[in-house]
């Protein structure tokens, strides 16, 4: 075996780059927990206030479309509440440091058609950790390239071609070549810090821990609209959303970033294959009664999709691989879970709903605008008195556990590009969730490392449809009200249409965003965002 250790220290002067530096998140204190407990003490009284006020008999107008309005809304006021439970349970461990003499391999994966020079500096900054280790690098890609570069590097060429399972089944079978302790997986795309191991591996000292997982951060998410949004969405979860989980005894392996125990890994029959192979290997762990530790730390930087297209097809990847642990694993596995795990992983396994949500979303208004149709007899003033201190409370608390966010120099905000492409994806999780029901197979597809290049309509034409129907509603409303509604009939129907058509102007503002990401992708960025990272510069306290 080659073992690879670190290059001398590097001592980082005040001009070193504070983005590539170590981050770590905020400890979390007893007034902390006070306040957490005190806000989503008066949320849960706020929404129980809000049901009683919805779940009227004199508001149900027809009864199954507000069965289906009332899934809709209920199924978003659930998240919220949800999320609330995981702060609730907020925890940061305690850094043991690390022990010397441990067996250590960090273990990347590439595929054809990947690029050659992000390997070459993945596998640079491999060779930079600290802690003692080996480097393998698996490779299915049939280019004495990458045999090449890993040796370069220092690191161990291993050749997997045509191995079944995608990247967990060649994590399976280097597994089976290897004779390591501790096995850190890292994508391809992420760039370790040097002090990554020193980090981790003192938790594996509680002889009960099967994984410990660290925070995933990006450096290439200024480079476009979609990458920028793409990143937002993943704040709060890597740092209070996953903090909470650990907290629960629920963790999650995400897949890169997450260091295993060789024992753990030998006790569920290794890795788990699928779509979301990161979320079935860390609930089999747990059912299996091994412990999980998630450090809230920045330790590497990594990418994420760069154009819309490539966002696209990652959602419909993840979406159909969550509800295929959900109909598999889930069931057989969940007697064996604490009830608090279960109620995480269900937490999680339940998110992409939002694929069969957000279409009724956007029938109903368009129902009464056009036929008079309307699920529910509300009154708009009234909706918004009863629904606003819910949505006040929410967005407290999520300023609120920004304070947890594991670079909050970079990442603390509205996040409102997030909340845009969750919008653009919602045909894309839809068509995940037909795919998961009718059990039709999608292939497993590495997310673009690259930026791709996109056609606009291609890309954008559900939201096309959206504001050209949004458009032609408003147009008819106002020509209708204009030309033949009786004086009368105007003042009586006026908080109700121009209610109908607010709700209707969210989602077609969403949709702006949306269309200027496909714009976008018709020209993606230039040159390769690992080009310009300075592996000198890397590490360090914040």
């Amino acid at each position: 075996m080659i073992q690879v250790g670190a290059a001398p220290t590097v001592r980082i002067g005040t001009a070193v780059d504070q983005f590539w530096r170590h981050r770590v998140s905020a400890d979390v204190r007893f007034r902390d927990r006070i306040l957490i407990m005190m806000l989503t003490g008066a949320g849960a009284a706020a929404v129980l206030r809000l049901a009683d006020w919805w779940f009227r008999s004199d508001h149900v107008a027809e009864p199954l479309l507000f069965a289906l309005l009332s899934l809709a809304f209920w199924y978003g006021v659930s998240r919220i509440v949800l999320g609330w439970v995981n702060y609730a349970a907020i925890a940061k461990p305690e850094h043991r440091r690390a022990p010397p003499g441990l067996r250590v391999a960090v273990f990347t994966t590439s595929s054809p058609g990947e690029p050659l020079a992000m390997f070459d500096k993945t596998l640079a900054a491999c060779a930079r950790i600290r802690y003692p280790h080996t480097t393998y690098l698996l490779d299915d890609t049939r280019d004495a390239r990458f045999r090449k570069v890993a040796s370069r590097n220092g690191a161990v060429w291993l050749e997997l071609v045509g191995i079944p399972g995608a990247k967990a089944g060649k994590i399976n079978h280097a597994l089976m070549r290897t004779d390591e302790d501790f096995i850190l997986v890292l994508d391809p795309d992420h760039i370790p810090f040097p002090e990554f191991l020193d980090r981790v591996l003192g938790h594996f000292l509680d002889e009960r821990v099967g994984f410990v997982q660290v925070s995933q951060a990006y450096y290439n998410q200024s480079r476009s609209f979609t990458a920028t949004g793409a990143a937002e969405q993943t704040y709060a979860f890597y740092g209070p959303g996953l903090m909470g989980l650990y907290g629960h005894g629920a963790s999650v392996a995400i897949g890169a970033n997450c260091t295993f125990r060789r024992v753990a890994l030998s006790s569920i029959g290794g890795h788990g294959i699928g779509l979301a192979e990161d979320l079935v290997t860390a609930i089999r762990l747990h059912a299996a009664g091994w412990r999980s530790v998630y450090v809230p730390e920045v330790v590497s930087r990594g990418l994420v999709p760069e154009d819309l297209g490539s966002l696209y097809r990652q959602q419909l990847k993840w979406s159909r691989g969550v509800y295929e642990v959900v109909f598999s694993d889930m069931p057989r596995l969940f007697r064996r879970l604490s009830w608090r795990q279960r109620l995480s992983y269900l937490t999680i396994g339940t998110y992409y709903l939002f694929g069969v949500t957000t279409p009724l979303y956007l029938v109903f208004p368009y129902l009464y605008l056009w036929t008079g149709l309307q699920p529910a007899n509300m009154r708009f003033a009234d909706f918004l008195t009863a629904a606003t201190p819910v949505a006040v409370l929410g967005v407290a608390i999520y300023v609120l556990i920004q304070r947890w966010l594991c670079d909050p120099g970079t990442e603390r905000g509205l996040h409102w590009r997030g909340l845009v492409l969750k919008w653009a994806c919602w045909p894309v999780v839809l068509l995940g969730t037909v795919l998961a029901i009718i059990r039709a197979e999608v292939p497993y597809i590495p997310t673009a490392k690259e930026a791709a290049r996109g056609r606009f309509l291609r890309l954008a034409w559900p939201h096309l449809l959206l504001l050209g129907a949004f458009c032609t509603t408003v147009a008819r409303i106002v020509y209708v009200r204009l030309r033949s509604t009786p004086e009368a009939a105007l003042e009586l129907s006026s908080e109700a249409i121009w209610g109908m058509i607010g709700f209707a102007t969210l989602p077609a503002l969403a949709s702006r965003g949306t269309l200027y990401a496909a714009w976008q992708a018709r020209r993606p960025p230039r040159g390769a965002p690992w080009d310009d990272v300075d592996l000198d510069r890397i590490g360090g306290a914040s």
